[in-house]
Formats: structure tokens, C-alpha cells, sequence
């Protein structure tokens, strides 16, 4: 038996507003899967960050190593091109991870909480909450509708 495609969330809190449409959930929740991406893109941003920032504190080392071997003319190229360079014109990783930050994310995060807020009266994730209600098994450990 097939279930049904409209199913009501087991929680209040994600439960679907009574005048809600199937569209608008829908809607609602391919926003929210791209803020989720969006929060990925920014831990990424924080990942790279970091591995560039762990990168160029390597570079010490290198310069030290190539000297005490002899190799001043590399030595001496690395630190000055490299050393403390900037990724992107003007910008070390923590200023590209700033603009992010207060830019396109913040931005990001409003649109999707404003949308939630007048569409939604504010509820998150109802069409998962309803997914989930359609895919879980009733009595069924591991399958229960809350903690």
C-alpha cells in the first residue's frame, strides 16, 4: 500500500501550516538544500584557510632547509614571491573567508529565514519532517516519529 503523498509531520514544530501548499513546501525546501550547500561551500572556505595559512607557515622551513643546503638564490625566491603572498589580489584567505562571510552568506541565511518567516511562520525543514513521516515504519525500532 502506497503512502501517502501528503503526510503531517510527526512534531509541531515542523508540522505543515494549514494553508500551505504542496509547492510552497517544495519550494521551501529546495531553498533550505541550498543554504545547506552554501553552508558547505563555507566550510570549505574555512578548510582552505586553513591549509593555505598551514601551507605558507611551512614555507619557514623550506627557506631555513634550502639555506642550510646551499641554496641561497631558491631560498631567497621563495621567501620573497611566495612568503606571505596574497591568494587572490589584496586578500589573504581570512579576508575571503570575511567578505564570504558578511556577503553572500549572510545575505543567503536572511532570504532563506525571511522566506521561512512569511511563508512558513517560521518552520524549518517541514518537507523533510513530512518525508520522513512518509518513509518511516510506525512501531518499528529505529523508526520512531520523535527522540
Amino acid at each position: 500500500m502506497a503512502k501517502e503523498k501528503r503526510a503531517l509531520a510527526a512534531d509541531e514544530h515542523h508540522a505543515r501550516p494549514r494553508d500551505l501548499d504542496d509547492a510552497t513546501v517544495e519550494a521551501l525546501g529546495e531553498l533550505s538544500k541550498a543554504l545547506e550547500t552554501v553552508h558547505r561551500v563555507r566550510g570549505h572556505l574555512y578548510s582552505a584557510h586553513q591549509l593555505v595559512g598551514g601551507a605558507d607557515l611551512t614555507l619557514d622551513r623550506v627557506v631555513k632547509l634550502l639555506r642550510e643546503a646551499g641554496h641561497d638564490e631558491v631560498a631567497d625566491r621563495v621567501e620573497r614571491e611566495l612568503l606571505g603572498r596574497n591568494v587572490l589580489p589584496g586578500r589573504w584567505t581570512f579576508q575571503i573567508v570575511e567578505e564570504f562571510d558578511d556577503g553572500y552568506y549572510a545575505a543567503f541565511q536572511e532570504i532563506e529565514r525571511d522566506a521561512r518567516e512569511k511563508l512558513a511562520g517560521g518552520r524549518r525543514h517541514i518537507y523533510e519532517a513530512e518525508m520522513k513521516e512518509r518513509r518511516r515504519t510506525p512501531g518499528m525500532p529505529g523508526h520512531e516519529a520523535t527522540p
